[in-house]
């Protein structure tokens, strides 16, 4: 799936248009046909979903086996220290879609299979006044998921050449720096343990409609509407070519993109997960040796667990 859906090398704008949104590249002929595919699919992702829980908990166990600091560590104190060769991994999707492409859907389906005290997930709308005061990847850093995590970026850094560049917000000379920025930081990441999987989530326009319709249909999904959808659909166009850029100047062997034809939910599900299992394949993860003798502990148990120092310790305090 890695090879399939990679987007292809050279470092110039890639081809949406050549990517049938509809399409459902490397599903096996015994997934069946028409309407035989759907509860195929969602059987294979809870399949697949539960080998990544496990994967999930190597890489959490061997961050704890080192002693890393879990998520209640500030943000500020985990960035002083956060890279650095020979540390414990982690995992970072970065999800990308037009509006309606999916990301929560897949958040919920893909994400949702592993154990949340291992998940790190973080969504990104428009900067506050806080962030506007520093570089545009400063609440990025601030997001990372600490060693051992698995983390999620519900929109990311790219929105910086996206909806910065669409909208304006900046000059392009400002937002056409960022390729070389975004490399770097991404290559400062990938250095430092994190393995970066980076999704773009790919719909039609017409497939957007009929879930916008939904939305304006269906009261329940009423929160999900936003007026500003209506204007950045109007921009379609402007938007394929900055998505065209972005994945191809930011595709990189250590830091590649993928695009996931995502009119299809139940396909979508299952292509990020049989990424993300091929991805966590990739990483040799194993559960850490013990650190203690564990024939001793087991004759403690045996001769009714303990020594008392524990307790002992306890009252010295």
């Amino acid at each position: 799936m890695r090879q399939l859906l990679r987007v292809p090398g050279g470092g110039g704008p890639v081809d949406l248009g050549a990517v049938d949104p509809r399409a459902t590249p490397g599903l096996p002929a015994v997934a069946g046909r028409g309407r035989d595919r759907k509860p195929w699919a969602r059987r294979q992702v809870e399949l697949v979903g539960a080998g990544l829980a496990r994967q999930q908990e190597m890489l959490f166990a061997t961050a704890r086996a080192a002693g890393e600091p879990g998520p209640s560590v500030s943000a500020s104190a985990r960035d002083g220290a956060r890279l650095g060769r020979g540390r414990p991994g982690r995992l970072l999707l970065v999800l990308q879609a037009m509006d309606c492409g999916g990301k929560d859907g897949t958040v919920k389906r893909v994400a949702g299979a592993m154990n949340p005290l291992g998940l790190h997930i973080r969504s990104f709308g428009p900067p506050t006044r806080q962030e506007l005061r520093h570089d545009f990847l400063w609440r990025v850093r601030r997001a990372l998921p600490p060693p051992g995590y698995v983390g999620v970026f519900n929109r990311s850094h790219y929105e910086d050449v996206l909806v910065a560049r669409v909208d304006a917000l900046v000059p392009e000379q400002t937002w056409r720096a960022r390729y070389d920025q975004i490399n770097a930081f991404e290559r400062e990441l990938t250095d430092g343990g994190v393995t970066l999987v980076k999704v773009m989530l790919h719909i039609s326009p017409d497939e957007q409609a009929r879930r916008l319709a939904q939305r304006l249909t269906d009261p329940t999904k009423y929160w999900k509407y936003q007026p500003s959808d209506l204007d950045s659909r109007a921009r379609w166009d402007d938007y394929q070519a900055a998505y065209a850029e972005a994945l191809g100047r930011c595709d990189t062997d250590a830091a590649p993109w993928f695009v996931v034809p995502a009119d299809r939910k139940w396909y979508r599900d299952w292509a990020v997960a049989h990424l993300l299992r091929e991805t966590f394949e990739g990483l040799d993860l194993g559960y850490p040796a013990a650190g203690f003798d564990v024939e001793r502990e087991r004759q403690r148990l045996a001769s009714g667990g303990g020594d008392g120092r524990g307790e002992q310790q306890m009252n010295e305090r």
